[in-house]
């Protein structure tokens, strides 16, 4: 019998997150410059000729069975759940699944295992989805099936994958993949340092504090939205360019604004190892996803990376290897 495979990649967000979240793009649109990294979730799945749906998660340490049409939403593996109840799984099946970073460091973790999920089940009843379309099923499920608070950034870059600017414009999303000379992403990637700070959080909390003060109107917040939009645009062009310099200090000032948002964003232990990079050579950087812990990335010029890389590792951070891909969802079939 054969096992359905998919793989979906983790992505770096340097700009815009926030502005993807509703309400705020259906209002003024928003826009996000993203990358994926070679960090990716798996999922694997062989039918059964029962009914049972069989889950093992290397990420959680968890054995979960459960019968294909009794699948109730109870904190345990709800996101593989509202995936099958979506496919309406026609047998029983064995699911494995694990991912390169766990829930809560700011690489889109969750919302990349959803991908892949969708996209070993898209395999399995051979469904001709599209990107787009993969993307928007991914974002249901999590946002309006699971009330799941954040975001369509990380569901859009698993996706599609590779360096891309996404509108989000009312209820359309856009994908722009940006053509970045070879010597411009080989420095880029030579110039950024990816650290693990130790902490993870639940970035719903935060999107849901951020989401309320918008709507509230609350001025330091639709300032701070409306200037990571325009930012955003301006990291596009210098990336583009080839203008690295001005790109790391593009990236400081987008944290600045970033922290804006709410205060659970940044927190002492983040502040301490942004200023040792910065006290050490870096010029930009900002903390992944909605914030609060995860992983810390830094632009450094290349004569004081080591540098950065030593003080942060004695701080008592982890600096993480990793190289861009343009690779988004794959999906394959093997003889199981």
């Amino acid at each position: 019998m054969k096992v359905f495979r998919s793989k979906a990649p983790l992505r770096i967000s340097f700009c815009g997150g926030g502005t993807d979240v509703s309400p705020y793009p259906e209002e003024r649109g928003g826009v996000v410059l993203s990358t994926t990294v070679d960090k990716f979730a798996y999922a694997s799945l062989k039918p059964r000729k029962d009914d049972r749906l069989r889950v093992r998660s290397l990420d959680y340490d968890i054995v979960a069975n459960y019968h294909r049409e009794a699948l109730e939403y109870d904190g345990e593996l709800d996101l593989v759940k509202a995936v099958a109840r979506h496919f309406k799984m026609p047998t029983g099946a064995d699911l494995f699944i694990h991912a390169d970073a766990p829930p809560g460091t700011g690489l889109g973790s969750s919302s990349t295992m959803c991908v892949a999920l969708v996209g070993a089940f898209m395999t399995w009843l051979n469904l001709p989805l599209t990107n787009y379309e993969i993307a928007e099923i991914t974002y249901k499920i999590e946002r309006e099936e699971l009330g799941i608070a954040g975001g369509k950034q990380d569901q859009y870059a698993a996706t599609f994958g590779g360096f891309n600017f996404i509108e989000f414009l009312g209820g359309v999303t856009v994908v722009n993949p940006l053509r970045i000379r070879p010597e411009i992403r080989f420095e880029l990637e030579y110039s950024l340092l990816l650290c693990f700070t130790g902490q993870t959080r639940l970035s719903a909390n935060i999107v849901a504090s951020q989401t309320r003060a918008f709507v509230e109107r609350k001025d330091a917040v639709v300032n701070a939205l409306d200037r990571m939009k325009d930012l955003t645009a301006e990291l596009k062009t210098a990336l583009l360019l080839g203008k690295l310099p001005a790109f790391g200090k593009l990236l400081h000032t987008a944290w600045t604004e970033k922290k804006q948002l709410d205060e659970k964003i940044t927190s002492g232990r983040i502040d301490n190892l942004y200023q040792l990079a910065r006290r050490h050579g870096a010029t930009g950087g900002k903390i992944l996803g909605a914030g609060g812990g995860g992983y810390l990335l830094v632009y450094v010029p290349f004569t004081r990376k080591h540098h950065v890389a030593r003080v942060l590792t004695e701080a008592g951070g982890e600096v993480v290897p990793f190289s861009f891909t343009d690779s988004g969802l794959t999906t394959w079939s093997a003889e199981g």
